[in-house]
């Protein structure tokens, strides 16, 4: 995929390029979609997953071993199984995360429709998710796939950011402003 560069880049890039390189020569980009999404969900909802895929005090070997018996008792492919294990053994799981999103944006890409990395201080419901599609849309004349991260920070509202333009409702930003205009800066 040439254009792929111009999509993703970096370390996290090239591992999500080739990722997507094999699951397409495979014909199982559906699969190892699904699968991303699950270690995605995985990563935001376990800190003890999160220490592992960090954690530099854990050889290489031991962070592989438990990342592989993580993906067979989530069921996960046999290619992202791989992934996994190739990212441990090299010493490249702090790029997980990156990875994972920049993988998704090269699916996007793949299916014509444009990535949107949604913040939100609270998991969007499906009819929230599904109105933010929609509005997106219509806003951008393409179809929008939406790539979801949760930040309690922002203490409420939503970050969209899709190509260079961000749109940022927080409320902590909101918060920020008032204060700056407050203090009369």
């Amino acid at each position: 995929m040439p254009a792929a560069q111009s999509i993703v880049s970096g370390l996290a890039g090239r591992y999500a390029s080739a990722l997507f390189d094999l699951a397409e020569e495979q014909k199982a980009l559906a699969k190892v979609e699904k699968d991303m999404a699950t270690l995605r969900s995985m990563l935001d909802e376990s800190a003890d997953l999160r220490r592992l895929v960090a954690s530099p005090r854990l050889g290489r070997v031991a962070q592989a071993r438990a990342l592989t018996a993580l993906a067979d008792k989530a069921g996960l492919s046999d290619t992202t199984k791989k992934f996994l294990g190739t990212l441990a053994i090299n010493g490249r799981l702090g790029v997980l995360a990156k990875s994972l999103d920049d993988f998704a944006k090269l699916l996007a890409h793949h299916r014509g429709e444009i990535a949107a990395d949604v913040t939100t201080a609270q998991p969007l419901t499906d009819t929230q998710r599904k109105a933010l599609t929609s509005k997106l849309k219509a806003a951008m004349g393409r179809d929008v796939a939406i790539q979801e991260t949760v930040d309690a920070g922002l203490i409420g509202g939503l970050m969209v950011k899709v190509g260079s333009r961000l749109i940022d409702g927080s409320l902590k930003t909101k918060l920020n402003r008032l204060e700056l205009s407050m203090k009369g800066v």
